[in-house]
Order: structure tokens, then sequence, then C-alpha cells
């Protein structure tokens, strides 16, 4: 997958070494448009745009996920979405910063 950092989650600014999550079985989870994703994404990452996660959330119901875009804005949004739905999620902010 790559180089990982341990960086703060976008949201909480809590510390967070993705490389461990994502060892430990969290999906990666790219919510810009196919278009941004087919420009550039971090290996591995699955692409949800921002406008569909909401009726895919429950498919990762037991999983970890970590949500990435362009900014940390939209995988902010899509944070709150997968815990409503009691699904542990991350903001890791741009794509880059797990690539």
């Amino acid at each position: 997958m790559g180089f990982f950092k341990t960086i703060k989650d976008m949201v909480t600014s809590e510390k967070v070494d993705f490389s461990e999550k994502i060892n430990q079985g969290a999906v990666v989870i790219d919510v810009r448009t196919p278009a941004e994703f087919n420009s550039g994404h971090t290996k591995g990452s699955i692409n949800i745009p921002l406008n569909s996660i909401s009726s895919k959330v429950n498919n990762y119901s037991g999983k970890e996920v970590i949500v990435v875009c362009k900014s940390g804005m939209r995988s902010a949004q899509a944070k709150q979405l997968f815990e409503k739905q009691g699904i542990s999620c991350y903001n890791a902010g741009a794509w880059q910063n797990i690539s």
C-alpha cells in the first residue's frame, strides 16, 4: 500500500497510525468524484463519491474505515455518516496523506 504516516484525524485531531489501521483491516474510502479518483488515488482505496456514500455506509458495518478526499472537507462529511451508523471511521484528509 505504500508509505503511511501517523497523522491527526482531520476532525478530532487524534493522532492515528493509519498504516497500523490498514494492516489491521481498515478500509480506505476515497469520497471524491470518479474523475478526481482516476487522476490519482491511494493504492487499494475504494472510490465512493460523497453523494453516493449514504447508500453504501452499511456495507462497512463491523469494519474500521479511513476516509479521504482532496482536502478533508468531504471526508469530514463522510465520517459523520459512518459514525451515525456506529461505524468506526477516521478522516485522513487529503488522499496524499496516506499514499
